[in-house]
């Protein structure tokens, strides 16, 4: 892509990496909403209105113009309008608390999400192979193990980074909306009256006419903007300006699929499959190309939502509410291109169970879209709360307005709870649990083990070092924060009675800049005592041994700090779990085994 300018192939990154899911979902919306509703033309074209005008109100309003307009250090999602938040509050306001279950709840609806979503794209396109003639009577059990082989190859490939896969998938989305528009377009030419669907009086007219049947409607429309808070969370791998303007692009694209698949009802009532119908009986001679380019699209979509998920799960990490887990910076270009192991595999294992518990799209559309819902509606109030104290007149009215058209559409969303749609709630337990007792435990262990100042530690350490006998050589003790010791630094040398000739206290501290190590090495702190600083790059991969041969050190011993929880409690026990699972500071590091060892602390909760 060399003969595009950076900003323009950035816009087809986007197109891969940040539009996938929301450009896929004329695959199933329509499908759905026919379940509900007489193919007659009063209900298409108010069907077809809502589906605009949703699109338009979600995504353009809500996430393009007001959601991409707060960030942090370019990083968008729930944690992010969390920390905006609490930086224009006192820190004694009575908000904080409220704040921080709406940003745990939004994060876990998100994950639930994040889950259903590659499930029901890829199943969604892997039938429309039952389109293909003398493929009519395939067997659901060969659809589905298509559909798990593709998920399960899909998150295979994620360790090579999103960087390089949004420059594989762009264009394959640019031939997909491409695709959608011209489909649209013949199908609307054969039926020009559907574009009165533009005009949202035939929504307003739909929603009063129809009383309980338009909640039912109102719940399957929510899936036309599946992927609105996936676009948000991946503002971080491209930025704001090549996701606003890509949707500038892609807008159009869906607007056109929709009005050519309401047109396409409208002259053949009995269909449902409704895009893979519409082209089959278009271009007939190409739907075997279009059904795979249909497959790659969905792959895309998940790929989105993946790529969201890796960086909530992120910022997650970084603000402390989630265990460290450990990362592979994949971009020397953008921080926020990351891969997760433990994520990604937790991931694959949830999509698959979702896709063999529902088996088919239809199936899965019936159960989809609570999450979407709750995680809209949570942002749209965090917006409105943001916007009032930064005090913009404007744009928290219409947030404030946005609260209630979520409220609608997560309330509607309710009707799906019977067909399956617990399983939002099922698959936002898991995370939600992790996380409320990742925080307790963590907020009662420093109850419990409070680090130890080092001007206090200072003269304790001068008197033991002077009293008690040392041993000979180096030892290195790991810790974060330089003005602050770790706990199990005062067991090892005041409890223990454990010193050596030389100690080193080690802080590693990541940058913001991809590369770049530079090392501080500070030997005025007391007899025997010194801090060892590193400020490395994000993308570097770190020696620490190598850094300390090159200031004259040699270890003799390396020391970190583990606690092993002890808990009657059913939430205690799950934070010990999650910390026994969580990896030590020291394994992120190539450091010699033989010399390391880990301070275990009992700690009873």
């Amino acid at each position: 892509m060399r003969f595009l300018s950076d900003l323009q192939s950035r816009i087809l990154q986007s197109l891969g990496l940040v539009f996938g899911d929301i450009g896929t979902s004329p695959i199933y919306t329509i499908g759905v909403i026919l379940l509900f509703i007489l193919p007659i033309p009063a209900n298409i074209l108010g069907m077809l209105s809502l589906i605009i005008w949703t699109l338009f109100i979600v995504i353009t309003v809500q996430y393009t113009w007001l959601a991409m307009h707060i960030s942090s250090i370019g990083e968008g999602g729930t944690i992010v309008l969390k920390e905006v938040l609490l930086s224009l509050l006192k820190p004694d306001s009575r908000l904080i608390p409220v704040i921080s279950v709406l940003t745990i709840l939004g994060i876990a609806l998100f994950i639930g999400d994040s889950v259903i979503t590659p499930a029901i794209s890829i199943l969604s396109a892997v039938e429309g192979i039952l389109l293909i003639p003398g493929f009519e009577q395939t067997g659901g059990g060969l659809i589905l193990l298509i559909a798990v082989i593709i998920a399960t190859a899909l998150f295979f490939i994620q360790r090579r980074g999103t960087e390089k896969i949004a420059f594989l998938f762009g264009p394959v989305m640019l031939l997909w909306f491409v695709t959608l528009t011209v489909t649209g377009i013949i199908a609307i030419i054969s039926y020009p009256q559907i574009l009165l669907a533009l005009s949202p009086t035939y929504a307003f007219v739909f929603l009063f006419e129809n009383g309980l049947t338009s909640l039912f409607v109102m719940s399957a429309v929510i899936l036309c903007v599946t992927g609105g808070e996936a676009l948000y969370a991946d503002m971080g791998h491209l930025g704001c300006e090549p996701i606003i303007k890509g949707w500038y692009c892609v807008f159009p694209a869906l607007v056109l699929s929709y009005l050519g698949q309401g047109a396409f009802v409208l002259q053949h009532p009995e269909t449902h499959n409704v895009l893979f119908s519409m082209f089959n009986y278009q271009l007939p001679f190409l739907y075997i190309p279009f059904l795979l380019l249909s497959i790659c699209a969905t792959v895309i979509a998940s790929q989105a939502m993946i790529s969201g998920l890796f960086s909530i799960v992120y910022q997650g990490m970084t603000t402390h509410i989630l265990p460290r887990m450990k990362i592979e910076y994949t971009s020397p270009e953008l921080r926020s291109q990351i891969y997760i192991d433990t994520v990604n595999w937790m991931m694959l294992a949830a999509v698959i169970v979702v896709m063999l518990e529902f088996r088919s799209s239809e199936n899965l559309a019936a159960a989809y879209g609570l999450a979407v819902a709750g995680t809209m509606l949570i942002s749209s109030i965090m917006m409105t709360m943001i916007y009032i104290l930064r005090h913009d007149p404007v744009k928290w009215a219409v947030a404030a307005a946005l609260i209630v058209v979520d409220t609608a559409f997560f309330l509607s969303s309710f009707l799906k709870i019977p067909h399956g749609a617990y399983w939002s709630f099922i698959m936002a337990a898991i995370p939600l649990l992790i996380i409320v007792a990742y925080i307790q435990g963590q907020k009662k262990l420093h109850t419990i083990q409070k680090p130890v100042d080092i001007e206090s530690f200072l003269p304790q350490y001068a008197a033991a070092y002077r009293s008690l006998p040392k041993i000979r050589g180096t030892a290195l003790y790991f810790m974060g924060d330089t003005r602050h010791l770790s706990p199990y630094i005062e067991q090892i040398f005041f409890k223990n009675e454990i010193l050596y000739e030389n100690n080193i206290l080690v802080s590693i501290q990541t940058r913001d800049a991809p590369f770049g190590v530079t090392t501080e090495l500070d030997t005025n702190l007391g007899h025997g005592l010194h801090v060892f600083t590193v400020n490395a790059g994000y993308m570097e991969v770190v020696d620490i041994t190598g850094l300390l041969r090159s200031r004259g050190i040699d270890e003799k011993t390396i020391f970190y700090g583990v606690e092993n929880i002890v808990s009657e409690s059913f939430m205690g026990r799950v934070y010990g779990i999650i910390k026994k699972n969580s990896p030590p500071f020291v394994q992120f590091y190539a450091l010699p085994q033989e010399k390391i060892h880990g301070v275990v602390t009992r700690v009873e909760m």
